[in-house]
């Protein structure tokens, strides 16, 4: 019996919103791969990622899970002693250990230039939210994009609050730990700082990793087909796996 292919679950991180995948989405869908792009809330990172657990619960068969930016907060998160979840893909994406924050990973090595382009607003339910300046967009965050392009990311781009960005990893396992992962990141982003990523994939053990040069934050707007590797190498592992499980 050959084994059920897995649904590709696609987690934006902030300043993003679930549209910034159709790209990805429409190469997936080009291959014969479903895949599924989650309105991540950017509240709170507990809240994220359990919101994204839910999404994980809807799909009937194995997923596999792709986070960009804090979105690879999230996804860690939502797939930690998740059996449902059999391949990770971080893209442009933090890759956290237990406690750790978007923020603290950020800083953790010189280079992002992210905290000179946001503004930040009150929020009724306390805290702020940040938001990237729409004149500041187009460089900080998608500067391989279009301008015309990089113009509606900026004009649809979801606030995320101070807290998400702040909250450190709940979980004593990381799912990276237990659980395959490919990372793909461009060598010019300047949200998250390509040593971080470096750092990242080599701390999960990348089974594959794609460091494309000059390609910024949105990679996945801007080299779609890199991420489509990345998540159909991620598929054929695991279908590669169940093949000699059965064998």
């Amino acid at each position: 019996m050959n084994a059920q292919k897995p649904t590709i679950v696609l987690v934006h991180g902030a300043f993003a919103e679930s549209a910034s995948w159709n790209g990805v989405i429409g190469q997936l869908q080009a291959r014969g791969l479903t895949a599924v792009a989650a309105a991540n809330p950017l509240r709170s990172l507990a809240g994220d990622a359990a919101y994204v657990r839910d999404v994980i619960a809807s799909v009937n068969g194995p997923v596999v899970l792709v986070g960009h930016s804090y979105g690879g907060l999230v996804i860690t998160e939502a797939a930690a002693q998740n059996p449902a979840v059999v391949g990770l893909v971080y893209v442009c994406a933090f890759v956290p250990e237990t406690g750790d924050s978007a923020f603290a990973l950020s800083a953790s090595e010189p280079g992002s230039t992210l905290g000179e382009a946001l503004a930040a607003y009150p929020v009724t339910t306390g805290g702020n939210e940040f938001v990237i300046r729409p004149g500041a967009f187009h460089q900080q965050f998608a500067a391989d994009v279009p301008a015309a392009t990089a113009a509606l990311m900026a004009a649809t781009q979801r606030p995320v609050t101070e807290a998400a960005l702040t909250d450190g990893l709940p979980t004593a396992n990381p799912a990276w730990k237990d659980i395959p992962s490919w990372h793909v990141f461009g060598d010019a982003d300047l949200n998250i700082p390509v040593a971080v990523h470096r750092a990242g994939a080599s701390r999960a053990q990348s089974r594959q990793t794609w460091e494309v040069s000059g390609a910024s934050h949105a990679i996945g707007v801007s080299r779609p087909e890199v991420v489509v590797e990345a998540v159909a190498a991620a598929g054929k592992a695991y279908l590669a796996t169940q093949a000699e499980t059965a064998a």
